[in-house]
């Protein structure tokens, strides 16, 4: 027995060295890629020292004398805190993902080389300005000077964890073309109505176009003000006839080719975002409206959330503001691109919100060989082929891509490369006479794929130092085309829409134009002195929340998928409220969880007569009720549950799957009509043949439904409902974080977080009701500037600025941001020095 238990204590001694070993080694390649913010690292090509101070969250602030050094020194510090995640965004907007995750990201790969991200983004390398090229160049290198001592392991875990898959990988050097391609990404993620000229076709094959007109209401400008109230366009000049709208019938054909289309698109990653929850508040007051006299300005840019999140603050300080280094500027960056995308200088301030124009049209090509008919000829397809290394395969893939004169082939793009067969049949304004023998194709026009000078607007936004300088910068940024406000220390306060927005021939873009029809061409774009524009309204607010622009007369055509204004009206009504706001007041309206969609179907719920106890204790959750939605609320929880039934109950009967709702904005807008109409054939479910149900009769079944569904969930008792056990945001990684393997997701992930808020609710933390209630849409960043005093401005991110799992600032923000409370932004030098913590001084090379 003595022999036995010595054997046990010596096999046991054994496991525990090894676990000690194991653990020792994975805590050594966790904290490998931890980069140094202290003592000092020498970086080629500076021409003198650059100082980066960071501050207890790992912010960095950074203090060079010249341009070059200064952008230098931020490639430095994006790679020592995100590398991984340049590199994989890289990888996505070059099409080459398949390089490291294998197979199931070749698709994607084709769909992206098929757009031909990268090759525009190198045309544009040939357009921006010489001062521009100077600081991609300057990034890059600052880039590769911390490549050049770190790989592997010791550049991110991710790299490690992928090194124990077989991956031999090596990161190849930064170049200016790999940050202009971010750029292309941005404006797919944010391009437009797409999805919606898709989802029109889908309901096309079923519903007529008045049941199609009921699912698309137009947008409620009695209720819900534009941002810019009244407009007029005098002279070509913005100081209004509605386009047309057409519509076709389409081929069971054409409708699986689109879904296949969408099937593809899906896969990209979503390094922004898609859907009703993808859009941002943004709101700037003068000072009339504030304590301090000065204005403010707040913006929350409402994005797919990920882990890192999307942005990294960070502030860019030439030592003497001049010639040779014009840049003071502090905000949000985006890892990958040099400059601050949102923030503010030393004289003014900017914000974005998406415009959200439709830029993007689907076109319908008549394929004869290898040529498109085109009104009474052929033209001729541009053919080139892309080759694709795929990990895990010896042998490269090569496929081949079309262009017409419309844009890429999408519909090339599939598992086999099969091209569209034959439409069954067409009729509606849109058909051309039928032909026998053509094949059809569909085509993508978007103004992403004409090189443009973005790149040269950020630049000129971070330098502006009055408003006619940050026109002429916006007169630059082409897309994505986005609201931007503006303010600044003199007291004066803006809105400017820019962008590269087309003038159509026939139609509005809602539908797949006919490509064979010359008619449907696309006449320019709209003059930027056209598009819409506020300086100093009379009363002193500009709100702008993804509604609407500009009234419904305004002669040209931008868009009919604007948001519903039911976040932005409410934005304003909080600001005309009275009194004197300051950061604070902002950032608690930037928290403002009231659902006005609850507050309208709710006296509705409460009308319905319920005779189950069990039931009405639910519904009772509902009396007395604010409808404003904390994570803590029991009558928030009850409420997205029904509301979640009501959807399901009234559509999925007659709607496809791909078109069910999601909850937002426009089926806020959707069931208001409807609750007008208790006896609209949308309540009837048409499963129940011997009956024919009201609105009544859906929304009883929903409180019955929800009833059970909560308690299930949570609990019997209704004091134990909380709507944040429901709406939970888990921040996943975008590559490792989706492996399925538990251990790994476990490593890079972080959750689940409880939230309130809600979609089209101010503090917009979406959710799919096709899907969940878990979140797919945060606000990805905070902030508030204050023109008064720089130093009083606050901010906060979604994660932190480190992309490295468990280092201090992986997730030390999320706290703070998940429950409405923000960080101090330091900005000037005295400021800046009172909350260092670390010093990092890049040295030139000898």
């Amino acid at each position: 027995m003595r022999r036995l238990l010595r054997v046990l204590v010596i096999v046991a001694t054994v496991l525990a060295t090894l676990v000690l070993i194991l653990a020792g080694t994975a805590v050594y390649v966790v904290r490998d890629a931890f980069p140094s913010y202290d003592g000092s690292v020498d970086l080629p090509g500076l021409s003198a020292d650059v100082e980066v101070v960071r501050d207890e969250n790992g912010i960095a602030q950074i203090y060079a004398d010249t341009t070059a050094d200064l952008f230098a020194a931020q490639g430095y510090v994006h790679a020592q805190d995100r590398f991984f995640e340049m590199d994989f965004r890289r990888h996505v907007t070059s099409g080459r993902l398949a390089e490291m995750f294998g197979e199931d990201a070749l698709e994607a790969d084709e769909f992206v080389r098929t757009l031909g991200w990268r090759r525009i983004a190198e045309q544009e390398l040939a357009m921006v300005t010489p001062a521009t090229r100077r600081a991609l160049d300057a990034y890059a290198t600052g880039v590769n000077a911390y490549l050049d001592n770190h790989q592997g392991s010791k550049l991110s875990l991710e790299y490690a964890v992928l090194g124990l898959n077989g991956l031999d990988y090596r990161a190849e050097p930064w170049t200016a073309a790999d940050s202009l391609a971010w750029l292309k990404a941005m404006a797919w993620d944010l391009r437009g109505n797409m999805d919606e000229e898709i989802e029109r076709v889908r309901l096309a094959a079923t519903r007529t176009p008045a049941q199609i007109a009921e699912l698309f209401p137009k947008y409620p400008y009695d209720r819900n003000e534009p941002i810019v109230p009244s407009s007029t366009v005098a002279q070509g000049k913005f100081i209004g006839t509605a386009p047309e709208v057409s519509r076709a019938a389409f081929s069971p054909a054409l409708l699986a080719e689109l879904k296949r289309i969408e099937k593809v698109s899906a896969k990209l990653p979503q390094l922004m975002g898609r859907g009703d929850g993808i859009g941002s508040n943004s709101w700037v007051v003068s000072g009339e409206h504030t304590k301090s006299g000065k204005p403010l300005l707040a913006n929350d840019p409402h994005l797919s959330p990920s882990m890192p999140g999307i942005w990294e603050q960070m502030g860019l300080h030439c030592r003497r503001v001049g010639t040779a280094c014009p840049f003071d500027v502090s905000g949000f960056t985006f890892s990958g691109v040099p400059g601050v995308v949102i923030g503010h200088n030393d004289e003014i301030a900017w914000g974005f919100t998406n415009l959200d124009p439709d830029v993007t049209d689907l076109y319908l090509e008549k394929v004869r060989g290898n040529a498109t008919v085109y009104g009474k000829r052929t033209e001729p397809l541009t053919v080139r082929t892309e080759t694709f290394r795929v990990a895990g395969r010896d042998e490269p893939v090569t496929i081949t891509v079309r262009e017409s004169l419309h844009g890429p082939l999408i519909s090339d793009v599939s598992e086999d490369q099969r091209t569209v067969g034959r439409l069954a049949a067409e009729a509606g304004p849109q058909a051309a006479a039928r032909t026998g023998g053509e094949r059809y194709a569909v085509a993508l026009r978007w103004t992403a794929l004409s090189p443009g000078r973005t790149a040269d607007a950020l630049f000129a936004m971070n330098k502006a130092r009055g408003w006619q300088a940050f026109r002429d910068a916006a007169k630059l940024f082409e897309v994505p085309a986005q609201n931007l406000v503006y303010a600044d220390r003199s007291g004066h306060i803006g809105y400017q829409a820019p962008g590269r927005i087309p003038i159509r021939g026939k139609g509005t873009g809602d539908w797949p134009a006919p490509g064979w029809d010359p008619s449907y061409e696309w006449k320019g774009y709209i003059p930027f002195a056209a598009l819409p524009y506020e300086f100093d309204p009379p009363d002193g607010i500009i709100a702008t929340a993804n509604q609407a622009v500009v009234p419904a007369d305004y002669p040209y055509h931008l868009s009919t998928t604007w948001d519903y204004g039911y976040r932005s009206q409410q934005i304003a009504d909080r600001l005309a409220a009275g009194g004197k706001l300051d950061p604070a007041a902002m950032t608690r309206i930037q928290f403002d969880d009231l659902n006005r969609n609850a507050a309208m179907l709710v006296p509705h719920l409460l009308r319905i007569k319920i005779g189950d106890p069990w039931v009405r204790e639910g519904q009772d959750t509902l009396r007395g009720w604010t409808f404003r939605q904390p994570a803590a609320s029991a009558a928030a929880a009850y409420f997205n549950v029904v509301w979640r039934d009501v959807l399901a109950l009234t559509f999925h009967d007659q709607l496809p799957e791909e078109t069910w709702p999601d909850g937002g904005s426009r089926w806020f807008e959707v069931v208001r009509n409807l609750v007008a109409q208790p006896d609209s054939e949308w309540w009837d479910d048409v499963n129940t043949k011997e009956k024919r149900e009201t609105r009544d009769d859906i929304l009883r079944k929903a409180l019955v439904n929800a009833r059970d569904e909560i308690t299930v969930a949570m609990a019997r008792d209704p004091k134990y409902w909380q709507w944040g056990r429901l709406h939970t945001l888990t921040l996943t990684n975008q590559t490792l974080g989706k492996s399925g393997i538990g251990p790994v997701e476990r490593l890079f992930n972080r959750g689940p977080y409880q939230l309130g808020g809600g979609p089209s609710v101010v503090d917009a933390t979406g959710w799919n009701a096709a899907e969940g209630y878990e979140v797919d849409a945060v606000p990805s960043m905070r902030m508030v500037v204050d023109l008064s005093d720089l130093d009083r401005s606050r901010w906060i991110n979604l994660t932190g600025v480190s992309g490295h799992a468990f280092d201090d600032h992986y997730v030390d923000q999320t706290p703070l941001w998940a429950t409405g409370r923000t960080l101090p932004w330091p900005y000037t030098r005295e400021s800046v020095d009172s909350h260092r913590e670390h010093t990092l001084t890049l040295h030139p090379a000898s």
